[in-house]
């Protein structure tokens, strides 16, 4: 699991991130994935076209999570955008879009090689599963908080 440490930074990770729908907050992520140089500018609204299409949102013990991603297409190098968000906003669900979920965390995945998109959903499915630890990814107040997690836990 140690290869999603390599793929975040400081700059890709947004905590008390403001957002009036998923829409506004998967594009202020990718926004940021754009700007860093790790997608290219199609990425933007591909992966809100395939969220509209394949949601992502999922409910992880007390909290929701999403994991927007797209194709490999729109990548120039693998990386993970963390959202913390200021408050939940609303994701249609994996698997049963008909449902919501409110989602304080959202992890975009940018992944450059299409092999590795479920090594990187495996990864993030063993995080969903550690309500403790997503719970003080919610709390986070600087990045620090995070990076400790991805060192020491992940």
């Amino acid at each position: 699991m140690s290869d999603i440490k390599g793929l975040f930074n400081e700059e890709l990770i947004i905590l008390n991130l403001e957002a009036k729908d998923d829409k506004d907050a998967i594009r202020q992520l990718a926004n940021r994935l754009f700007k860093a140089g790790y997608v290219k500018e199609s990425f933007i609204e591909a992966i809100i076209e395939r969220e509209a299409n394949y949601p992502t949102g999922l409910s992880s013990g007390d909290m929701g999570v999403a994991i927007p991603h797209t194709d490999a297409t729109h990548v120039n190098k693998a990386a993970l955008a963390i959202g913390i968000l200021k408050e939940p906003v609303k994701f249609h669900m994996m698997g049963m879009p008909e449902e919501s979920v409110s989602v304080n965390i959202i992890f975009m995945m940018a992944i450059d090689e299409p092999s590795k998109h479920l090594e990187m959903l495996k990864t993030l499915m063993t995080i969903f599963q550690q309500n403790d630890l997503l719970n003080r990814m919610r709390k986070a107040r600087e990045f620090e908080e995070i990076a400790n997690i991805f060192e020491n836990e992940i």
